[in-house]
């Protein structure tokens, strides 16, 4: 079984998110610390407004904070974000050596599946699970153990493509085999993901048999 991030991993979108959240703060006069961009980057939808609002001391509503990003983050993944350099390759590789695929992501279903068509990535994978209508987050590991379950998949026969340092952590204390994948996003943690991860790849294209 492989599982495979989206944002970050599959598709070059984590900056998309980074303009949204900078200019929805810029609209009401205020700027993301390194403290705030750690909090959201790669969260749940839910959780990241409702920190947002804590944070800023925002006199709104998670769901009105949830609208505007989806508003600001719907257009690029319509029509501008690209798949990462070799992903839609390594995909067709993957299928052709008749391995199980899913999509284990945290980004906004309408985004995603729009994405996945544009690219032409969504007939690849078996299942689509977002990690917010499990209302969980993949920095913690019974995540994994818990999708895994609903998979029929054991930890120790299961693969996972990751961006992030917090879910690769979490995957890899939950028992699976954890690729890390690069992103600009994360680049001050390359070492660490280095370290943590089973295998790290600047690009799917490494992978690719030829």
């Amino acid at each position: 079984m492989i599982l495979f991030d989206f944002d970050g991993t599959l598709v070059d979108s984590n900056g998309v998110w980074e303009e949204v959240d900078n200019t929805f703060l810029a609209r009401r006069g205020l700027t993301p610390t390194w403290e705030y961009s750690e909090a959201v980057g790669h969260s749940i939808f839910p959780l990241a407004a409702r920190f947002t609002i804590d944070y800023y001391h925002l006199d709104t509503t998670p769901q009105a904070v949830m609208d505007e990003w989806t508003q600001l983050g719907r257009e690029a993944y319509l029509s501008q974000v690209p798949a990462k350099e070799g992903a839609l390759a390594f995909l067709e590789q993957c299928r052709r050596q008749g391995e199980d695929m899913v999509l284990l992501t945290a980004c906004v279903p309408e985004f995603c599946r729009a994405a996945l068509k544009r690219l032409d990535m969504d007939g690849y994978f078996t299942q689509i699970i977002f990690v917010q209508e499990l209302g969980m987050v993949k920095k913690d590991p019974a995540t994994f153990v818990h999708v895994l379950e609903l998979l029929g998949a054991k930890p120790e026969e299961s693969t996972l493509y990751e961006d992030s340092p917090g879910a690769c952590a979490a995957a890899k204390k939950a028992g699976l085999t954890v690729v890390g994948v690069y992103d600009p996003f994360y680049a001050r943690y390359e070492e660490e993901l280095k370290g943590l991860c089973h295998q790290y790849i600047h690009s799917f294209t490494q992978l690719l048999i030829p």
